[in-house]
């Protein structure tokens, strides 16, 4: 018995090793520039030192491997924006500013492998329902946070929450897709801090008035 689980600790171990070669290897290809589609299976394999067929036994298709290459760069994306949509909002538009220049950078720093996702998204059936799904569970959190501000009384009564969630989350990821297009400089503060009012504004520019001073 414990031969066995020796036998399959190792083979684990030996997937791993595996799946982190290639995924080392497939971000030094793009980061000199290749892009993701124009990536043969057969240069990322011998550049990862990686037979064909243990390649494919890891990796069906290169759409599970962008998959796989995706997921750390998806979850950095989405890092801050969590934060700020689960905190208390005490810090006002500042600290939906400072989200959006933590996603910024997150995006700067991930957007070969992003711009992969979205692209190969376009007509590739098994990526654009994973990224429909992580875009889905955020979706799931704005929404959340909106109906929980709802019932509060702190938003507008009337918001359709579900639709708004989803407005406010498209709207910055493809705006920060477009922006990460550019040079890195001043502009990206610019669009931070538009970001950061166009949230704020949406969520909580139309709150019911408070009532006057005294009333009961």
């Amino acid at each position: 018995m414990a031969s066995t689980t020796r036998s399959r600790s190792k083979v684990r171990e030996r997937r791993e090793d595996v799946a982190r070669r290639v995924l080392a290897t497939v971000e030094e290809l793009m980061a000199d520039g290749t892009p993701y589609t124009e990536l043969a299976v057969q240069r990322i394999a011998e550049q990862a030192n990686v037979a064909r067929s243990t390649f494919y036994l890891q990796f069906p298709d290169k759409s599970r491997l962008l998959i796989a290459l995706a997921e750390h760069a998806v979850d950095a994306l989405f890092a801050e924006a969590f934060l700020w949509w689960r905190a208390d909002h005490s810090d006002g538009q500042d600290g939906v500013d400072h989200a959006m220049r933590k996603t910024i950078a997150a995006y700067r720093e991930h957007r070969r492998i992003l711009h992969a996702l979205g692209e190969v998204a376009g007509y590739d059936a098994d990526v654009a329902a994973y990224w429909r799904g992580r875009m889905r569970s955020f979706i799931d959190v704005v929404q959340e946070r909106l109906d929980t501000e709802q019932r509060a009384g702190r938003i507008d009564p009337d918001m359709d929450t579900p639709t708004t969630a989803q407005l406010l989350t498209w709207m910055v990821e493809r705006t920060i897709s477009a922006r990460s297009h550019h040079d890195e400089g001043p502009g990206d503060a610019r669009i931070a801090r538009s970001l950061a009012r166009s949230i704020w504004l949406t969520i909580y520019g139309t709150a019911p008035a408070a009532p006057p001073a005294g009333a009961s």
